[in-house]
């Protein structure tokens, strides 16, 4: 065997041999590199006779060609080979359902859900939305709704105060939305408005247990007008209630009661029946209190800015939390809070399900 014969079959064994891409790749550089076997055996041509280079010549080039070749259908193997072993590896199964978008998981928490069924209602009555800040001066969550200075809501055990300032006062995380009340009619007072608000937000007291969170959601109403009385408000609440829990009629009742900031005030039952497993609302001779309201105190509307003597008004409040557990059955209060993924998604709401009173307030 020549020594050419001899290089072709080690390089072709070596070919053979190469495991992967990368292996084969250092074959052809000992191969055919710069200084490879067959590319050093090309530089001695230029020593030998024109007799010797006439038969050496054809006889390396055809050794550097076939080298070559063997390499290229090497790679072509081993690169077929790594597709299907990938093909192998990172197979997807199409036949398997494909996963629920976005839109079909997830879930509209009910708070948020009965806060836009709340808006839609009042939105057809002609009311606005009224915002203000959670954490709020001690004049505006209580002073100037005609707290007295020695009321009860006003001692730590009921409220959560914040660190005293230089000047010894301190601010509260509200008790209630009724501040906005406050900010709303001082916005508008110098032009006289009338006023037709709702006021959805958090609000914060000391309080856990089934039915109390620390932190919880209300929302209140406010009319401030020359002629608004009474009647007005006992049929924008039956109205409301009528279209919030989805019942041609409603039995409620208005009983006396006492907040600091309307006068006269009262709390609101309706009829309900409580015989068996779930409270059935529009049925029944039981009763359940879900709000207190009243018309709006004299001092507070001069807090306010309005005369009481030309405006008067009236306001109302509820809770969120509350109505939403009386509207669709949720036992636990905590519930709200705790993060659920099981719980939202028994209970929440497809973010597409946009209340409307035309389509229906819930599913």
């Amino acid at each position: 065997m020549s020594d050419l014969e001899q290089l072709e079959a080690d390089l072709n064994q070596r070919i053979a041999d190469a495991a992967d891409e990368t292996a084969l790749e250092a074959v052809r550089v000992a191969a055919l590199g710069k200084k490879g076997a067959v590319s050093e055996r090309l530089k001695t041509l230029g020593a030998m006779t024109p007799e010797e280079r006439q038969v050496m010549g054809p006889a390396i080039n055809g050794l550097k060609s076939r080298i070559a070749d063997a390499i290229a259908a090497r790679k072509t193997t081993l690169a077929n080979a790594s597709l299907n072993a990938r093909l192998v590896n990172e197979r997807v199964d199409i036949t398997l359902p494909v996963r629920p978008a976005s839109l079909q998981e997830g879930r509209i928490h009910p708070v948020s859900q009965v806060i836009d069924e709340i808006t839609a209602i009042f939105a057809d009555m002609g009311f606005s939305i009224a915002e203000g800040p959670d954490i709020e001066t001690d004049y505006y969550n209580f002073t100037a709704l005609n707290f007295p200075p020695d009321h009860p809501a006003r001692e730590m055990h009921d409220t959560f105060f914040m660190p005293e300032k230089e000047d010894g006062s301190r601010m509260v995380l509200r008790t209630h939305t009724s501040p906005v009340q406050i900010r709303t009619m001082e916005a508008h007072a110098e032009a006289g408005d009338d006023i037709r608000v709702i006021i959805p937000g958090r609000t914060y007291r000391y309080d856990s247990d089934q039915t109390h969170t620390p932190m919880f959601h209300q929302v209140e109403g406010l009319v401030v007008d020359k002629t608004s009385h009474l009647g007005h408000l006992k049929w924008v609440l039956a109205e409301f209630c009528k279209a919030f829990f989805e019942l041609d009629d409603i039995k409620m009742r208005f009983r006396p009661s006492h907040f600091p900031f309307t006068e006269p005030s009262l709390e609101v039952d309706i009829g309900c029946d409580r015989s068996g497993d779930k409270v059935k609302l529009g049925e029944g001779d039981d009763w359940m209190e879900i709000l207190g309201c009243g018309v709006v105190h004299p001092n507070v509307l001069r807090f306010g800015g309005y005369d009481p003597d030309v405006y008067q008004g009236f306001a109302w409040g509820m809770g969120i939390d509350r109505i939403a557990m009386l509207k669709y059955g949720m036992p636990d209060l905590r519930a709200f809070f705790d993060g659920d993924i099981r719980w939202l998604t028994h209970y929440g709401f497809p973010p597409l399900d946009v209340p409307s009173l035309v389509g229906g307030l819930s599913r």
